[in-house]
């Protein structure tokens, strides 16, 4: 989600709020769009690699559709259906399981365009209900799949032509018996491909500035209508200036007045500082969220998995825009919760101590001090919107049930590292299109850190030295590599949204 708040014409102050996106899923829904709806739909060809070998399947895309949305305005589509024809040769596979019904959870990527702008929405978990399959050798009819279900809306940060075209398609089926029962193996899963490069969208909006004047909305059954700065060669159109859709009517209002009154007082004599401080509570809201990943001990030549890690958000606790710099520095926080406890979930790792003898033990990264902070730094005066993020965490290394080629070794139950450590990780991206990591889509985190010394280690005997000398970073040098990544926040104002409840991300090493 992107919020830009609408100053004067004479210098726009442009407001991002936490990495999000312009051109993308709306994290926070807005009212519904006033504009005419219209049914729209599109047939497409997909190839899909079934067991028995590619496939063509006919896909058909359905959703109402506004004809006309103003920039940054909520298109929310409704009634979506997608119905995939299976033919008769592509259900070799399950006749051969002696399946009696099919049902199909369906996820179809859709890319939404206006002028150079484009991003990938994913439509997830469109579920289709169980249909029968013909029986062997009755006719050559196969089956139509009809998934259904809510979508992420959209909104178009630019005015023009916008279309909403279906991508890439992935169907996982499940099969069962006459009795109910799941067949052996009780599901397959597919990811198709367009089958040709022809363009056709499910459906063209006329998007119009936010700002621009009101003009009657082309029909489907009447010419298209001229598009304000469609065609105007002058230069291409600045990104709106006004509040996001998804903000309370009356925060839009503070935020305006607010930033008037600072160019008012930037074109006086004493014009101040450039930044402004948006109060919290006119943006602030919660998520939640999981990151799974790997951290390297460089001394013992191996990985321990992290996570997957349980984190709960709170977005935007401080929000300053500066118009000088054409920047934006946002502070959110986040608290790790392991059942109950401020923590990362317990992993065993294995690894050759001193290169040669295998120790085993399982270690748990407790969280202390204040809540990890999060500071994201957005770039507004380039095209991409370019922006870094910084994690910082308080952490502290717990080790127990630890075994030297295989014999256990009693640690004690406090064996830890004598204080905590800073682990920071970075992660970088764009809004425009969207890539890279994002605090609002996840993505890739990486940073370095410093283990100190440890204490407390063994009964009966001082193994601190041991796990010292085995685990700490030599001086000070942070030289413990961590990978993170993080899944799409899920947003307490929107409940019921794609990413909602949260997922569980795929680490990558």
């Amino acid at each position: 989600m992107t919020v830009d708040v609408r100053a004067a014409a004479r210098r726009p102050l442009h407001l991002a709020l936490g990495g999000a996106l312009v051109v993308a899923t709306a994290l926070i829904p807005s009212a519904e769009s006033v504009a005419a709806d219209q049914t729209s739909e599109v047939t497409l060809p997909y190839t899909c690699p079934f067991p028995s070998g590619p496939e063509k399947v006919e896909v058909a895309v359905k959703a109402v559709l506004p004809v006309s949305a103003r920039t940054e305005e909520t298109i929310r589509p409704g009634d979506v259906s997608v119905d995939v024809s299976l033919a008769r040769s592509a259900l070799a596979q399950f006749t051969a399981l002696e399946t009696a019904t099919l049902s199909a959870v369906a996820e179809l990527t859709v890319r939404n365009t206006v002028g150079e702008h484009t991003a990938d929405a994913s439509w997830q978990q469109l579920e289709a209900p169980a249909v029968p399959l013909p029986p062997e050798g009755e006719g050559e009819d196969g089956v139509v799949l009809t998934a259904t279900g809510d979508v992420p809306t959209v909104a178009f940060g630019s005015p023009g032509r916008a279309t909403i075209a279906p991508a890439a398609l992935s169907l996982t089926l499940a099969s069962f018996t006459e009795d109910g029962a799941p067949t052996t193996p009780p599901e397959l899963t597919v990811v198709c491909e367009r089958a040709d490069d022809e363009e056709r969208p499910l459906a063209r909006i006329t998007v119009r500035d936010s700002a621009g004047p009101t003009t009657p909305a082309p029909t489907p059954d009447a010419p298209d209508a001229p598009v304000p700065g469609e065609d105007d060669a002058a230069e291409p159109p600045a990104k709106p200036d006004r509040p996001a859709p998804g903000l309370d009517p009356d925060a839009h209002r503070r935020i305006d007045d607010l930033t008037e009154a600072r160019l008012e007082a930037l074109d006086g004599e004493d014009p101040g500082s450039c930044p402004i401080e948006i109060p919290p509570e006119w943006v602030m809201t919660t998520a939640e969220t999981y990151a799974a990943g790997y951290a390297n001990a460089v001394k013992l030549d191996g990985a321990a998995a992290l996570g997957p890690a349980f984190m709960k958000v709170v977005l935007n606790k401080r929000y300053i825009n500066d118009s000088c710099a054409s920047t934006v520095d946002v502070t959110s926080e986040v608290e790790f919760e392991y059942q109950g406890k401020r923590q990362l979930p317990p992993t065993k790792a294995t690894f050759l101590s001193y290169g040669f003898m295998p120790t085993t033990a399982t270690m748990v990264l407790e969280q202390v001090g204040p809540p990890a902070v999060v500071q994201t730094h957005t770039v507004t005066n380039t095209p991409t919107y370019p922006e870094e993020s910084t994690v910082t965490a308080q952490l502290s290394m717990r080790l127990y049930d630890v075994k030297v080629n295989g014999v256990p070794l009693d640690v004690g139950p406090d064996c830890r590292t004598e204080r905590p450590f800073e682990q920071v990780l970075k992660g970088y991206g764009q809004s425009y299109p969207p890539a890279g990591y994002l605090v609002a889509t996840g993505g890739n985190l990486t940073g370095y850190a410093h283990i100190p010394p440890f204490k407390g280690c063994g009964v009966g005997e001082n193994l601190d030295p041991l796990f010292t000398s085995a685990i700490s970073s030599v001086g000070k040098k942070a030289d413990n590599y961590t990978k993170m990544t993080q899944a799409p926040l899920c947003v307490a104002t929107n409940p019921d949204g794609p990413d909602c409840p949260p997922k569980v991300p795929k680490p990558e090493r």
